[in-house]
């Protein structure tokens, strides 16, 4: 070990400062959690990797406290129409009609570097978390008491010791590396040219007005409507080429001559990529979790790679918090840590697999095979495309910390209904009953005598309440007449009658440790 005097102490250590550790940061920190987070750059990246966000994520910055901060920098996703072989319609992704039921635009486009300003302005109003910008990270070694780490401050060594650590420092991760846990490839490599253009008026009105998958064999690609007059391009390389030619500026116009010419817009960023789709073997080493792209990487199809990163540490947060503040011990202690990996390593898994099904329709190179493909398609819907909402196609968790009485709901996200407060006033359901577990009953529905959950909030669903019926139509939808709902936004399990409510808890509860 290197460097003078005792190492400093924190409660969690969190390597990378991209969205998943931003996010992460401010989630521990909101907690009262001493934090320490490493990054070798100085500031946010200031070119847009990530494009598109989802309601899901919303719900957790509405529970950090950005959501107003980062609204000015996103725009509804527009639908995305699917042209196949011949340039006829063969599907069309929407997103859910409204009420919303997360209490936000189901699906979002937005420009990364303000957010992640936003995400880093939140945490910098949070005393107990400090933030090490333009270090790196040089080793790491854990014990059974915690982790330590060496930073390297410009040739300065300084030593950090947590309790837990996060690696959330991306797809070529230091810390993964250094623990020696191999990602596991579940099939899919292309190379692909991502171009990201700031259109003029002019530029504008020769574009399409939704976004757009090209499945064409000779050379699939995507368009995307990003805020304002971002447009984005992904375009597949063809056997053969270059990649680092086609990412140049003379060549990169060429491929958007289609559209666009140079006069039309100014280029913001054109890069080549290998799209993988990669998942880690092991998702917790010890003391030592991996988040984000350190832990897997999918294809970009429906634009879920900084979503994935988020529901990672909204996943982690709560629980090591759990553990950390004294609310589980021993053996309940390790399974609910464990419990994060299995949640996320299988839906990860599964996300991908059908990610890959959507990229599998765009990236059909042979043209008799794309011309069955467009056929069976438009034959499934009975030659009318009929609209498919983007959200459908997210899984449920289906291992870890559940209810073993199996139902639709378990494992879904519940929603997030506008209730009724004092004075009239309308608020989202999180801001009025808070973000620890949450025992969601329909009216007229008795609440159980005990409590085995520490910090259980009641919401008990009144006539008045939940006026658009995002709530009750879920109850009703699931055949149920009770949910309780994780900090994480995720169904436990639910109550399909009155008797059913209090065994519910107490399963919960013993699940936790809590009762014998």
């Amino acid at each position: 070990m290197t460097g003078a005097g005792e190492a400093t102490r924190y409660d969690v250590a969190i390597v990378g400062y991209g969205p998943a550790g931003q996010v992460a940061a401010a989630l521990l920190g909101q907690r009262g959690l001493k934090v320490y987070v490493c990054e070798r750059l100085t500031d946010v990246y200031q070119i847009p990797r990530a494009i598109a966000l989802d309601h899901e994520v919303m719900r957790v910055f509405q529970q950090i406290g950005v959501v107003d901060a980062v609204a000015p920098h996103t725009e509804p996703f527009t639908n995305s129409e699917y042209f196949g072989a011949d340039g006829q319609l063969i599907r069309r992704m929407t997103m859910v009609a409204p009420p919303f039921p997360q209490g936000y635009t189901p699906s979002i486009v937005f420009t990364q570097p303000p957010v992640e300003r936003a995400l880093r302005a939140r945490v910098a109003q949070l005393a107990n978390v400090t933030v090490d910008l333009g270090v790196e990270m040089r080793a790491l070694a854990q014990d059974a008491e915690g982790v330590e780490l060496q930073i390297d401050a410009q040739g300065r060594r300084h030593v950090v010791r947590a309790r837990y650590a996060i690696a959330c420092d991306g797809g070529s991760s230091a810390v993964r590396t250094q623990l020696g846990i191999d990602m596991e490839d579940l099939d899919f490599d292309e190379p692909w040219l991502v171009v990201d253009v700031l259109v003029n008026a002019q530029g504008l009105a020769r574009l399409p007005r939704t976004s757009v998958q090209y499945c064409e064999p000779e050379r699939p690609c995507t368009m995307v409507i990003g805020p304002k007059n971002h447009r984005r391009w992904e375009i597949s390389i063809l056997p053969g080429e270059d990649p680092r030619e086609l990412a140049t500026p003379e060549q990169t116009w060429k491929l958007l001559s289609r559209w666009l010419t140079p006069a039309d817009g100014e280029l913001w960023r054109q890069a080549s990529y290998r799209f993988h789709a990669l998942v880690a073997r092991q998702w917790r080493q010890g003391r030592v979790f991996l988040a984000g792209d350190a832990a897997h990487m999918q294809p970009p199809f429906l634009g879920q790679g900084m979503c994935q990163g988020i529901r990672d540490v909204a996943n982690l947060a709560w629980k090591l918090a759990a553990v950390l503040q004294g609310e589980l011990a021993g053996d309940a202690a390790q399974a609910l840590l464990d419990s994060y990996g299995i949640e996320r390593q299988a839906h990860v898994r599964e996300l991908t697999r059908r990610i890959k099904a959507v990229g599998a329709v765009i990236c059909e190179r042979d043209p008799q095979r794309a011309r069955e493909r467009d056929a069976r398609l438009l034959a499934e819907c009975g030659g009318v495309v009929r609209d498919t909402a983007r959200q459908d196609i997210l899984p449920a968790l289906t291992q870890g910390l559940l209810s073993a009485a199996a139902s639709s709901a378990r494992g879904s996200l519940f929603p997030q209904p506008w209730l009724a407060a004092a004075g009239g006033e309308r608020r989202r359901m999180d801001q009025v009953a808070g973000n620890g577990w949450r025992l969601v009953l329909a009216p007229g529905v008795a609440v159980p005598p005990a409590d085995p959950i520490a910090g259980l909030a009641m919401v008990r669903l009144t006539d008045l309440d939940d006026a658009e019926g995002v709530a009750l139509g879920w109850f009703q939808a699931h055949e149920c007449i009770g949910a309780l709902v994780r900090p994480d936004n995720y169904v436990y399990g639910i109550a399909r009658a009155q008797g059913d409510v209090e065994p519910l808890c107490l399963e919960a509860g013993q699940a936790l440790g809590r009762l014998g």
